[in-house]
């Protein structure tokens, strides 16, 4: 009994090892600080067309609105959820 117990001891403890081994915090020299991203930089995306599966549109707007757009989306999916149960709504 003393000799089954002291294994599960022994095999919880190895097979725990690798656990503690990974929230090591990273090395100075592998944290390299991400460029920030230009706002005026053209994204271009491939939209799908409302109504069929297989015409597709390039949309290109900068960065900037691209980010305003998916805020004003956003805003407005919020509006909508807030005033669900309302009976006038606006």
């Amino acid at each position: 009994m003393r000799t089954l117990l002291i294994t599960t001891a022994a095999s919880l403890l190895i097979g725990a090892s690798p656990a503690f081994a990974q929230s090591a915090q990273p090395a100075q020299g592998q944290q390299t600080a991400k460029p920030a991203k230009d706002p005026n930089e053209i994204i271009c995306e491939r939209q799908e067309e409302i109504g069929t599966r297989l015409s597709t549109q390039k949309v290109c707007k900068t960065r900037a609105e691209w980010a305003e757009e998916r805020r004003a989306s956003r805003m407005d999916l919020d509006k909508q959820q807030t005033q669900r149960g309302t009976s006038n709504p606006q």
